[in-house]
């Protein structure tokens, strides 16, 4: 019996080792094309060692760097508020919703899961923010209509509180003479940093990657978002290559442009902060799903 079982183990450690590596090879294709010759790639197609090496698609970007900074600090910005006050709102709805005691919490639990199923629709929601709201070409139109709670974090928060949070603490604190807050951020907080985590990276990496705010509310390229900016330098480079023959005329920019590898590079400069952060609450990623997802 041991020794299948040590025979088991090392079987499917190996198809665990197969399949990271697996799906670290599109992540390895993306770098090490974005560092290749935009010709090459054309000539040869995407290879993890490329033809010839070369930093032209960097270089574009770095011509526009001072617009790229702005963008970063802007898309940081609202990453970092819109993932505290999401997070906060939904940790706010789904501690009341855990709580046995707490009057209307049938409607409030069947208002939640009535926005999974429903929604007024992008010309009524474009109308509200724009003409009543007011936060067209403003920072909170990347933060307001994304704070709005995703319905399901409020679930799997309330499930996780549910489930995972012993009654007898919250108890104990309350005859301690504790109040709700107290106990929510002094019992229910430490006890709670799986599910936290978990969906703060959820919220954060929405916010990181969101466009659709920014193509929808703002026009003032001040107050352009990284993956905004990013997106709009990708069209340019693609209407100029289609348009070399008659761009070609006034400069001879055009026919210079790496469009191959600038798509490499731009998902590169995109996917960096992300591949940084997730190490650090990776621990607490399957662990928080998972919990939180119990008898939901």
């Amino acid at each position: 019996m041991l020794k299948q079982n040590h025979s088991f183990q090392i079987i499917a450690q190996g198809i665990m080792i197969v399949a990271s590596i697996l799906t670290l090879l599109p992540l390895l294709l993306l770098l090490m094309s974005s560092f290749a010759d935009n010709k090459s790639i054309l000539l040869y197609g995407y290879s993890l060692i490329p033809h010839q090496f070369s930093l032209e698609a960097y270089q574009y970007i770095w011509r526009e760097h001072m617009q790229i900074f702005r963008a970063y600090f802007i898309t940081i910005f609202v990453t970092v508020l819109g993932t505290s006050a999401g997070l906060a709102m939904s940790i706010l709805y789904a501690y009341a919703l855990s709580r046995p005691d707490f009057p209307g919490k049938r409607f409030f639990s069947f208002f939640i899961l009535f926005t999974m199923l429903f929604n007024g629709g992008l010309v009524p929601t474009y109308i509200m923010y724009t003409r009543y709201l007011h936060l067209k070409n403003t920072i909170f139109a990347l933060i307001i209509p994304s704070l709005l709670m995703n319905a399901f974090n409020v679930i799997l928060i309330r499930s996780y509180f549910q489930h995972n949070v012993p009654a007898s603490l919250i108890e104990a604190a309350r005859i301690d003479g504790a109040k709700e807050f107290r106990v929510l951020t002094q019992v229910v907080f430490p006890v709670s940093k799986p599910i936290i985590a978990t969906i703060g990276l959820f919220i954060g990496v929405g916010y990181w990657n969101d466009w659709l705010n920014g193509l929808y509310y703002v026009t003032d390229n001040r107050l352009y978002s990284i993956q905004q900016i990013l997106n709009n330098m990708l069209k340019n480079i693609e209407y100029l290559s289609k348009n070399a023959t008659s761009v070609a005329k006034s400069t001879s920019l055009a026919g210079q442009l790496p469009a191959a590898t600038v798509r490499m590079a731009i998902a590169v400069i995109a996917l960096l902060p992300i591949l940084i952060i997730y190490p650090i609450v990776q621990k607490y990623f399957v662990r928080g799903i998972a919990l939180g997802a119990v008898k939901g």
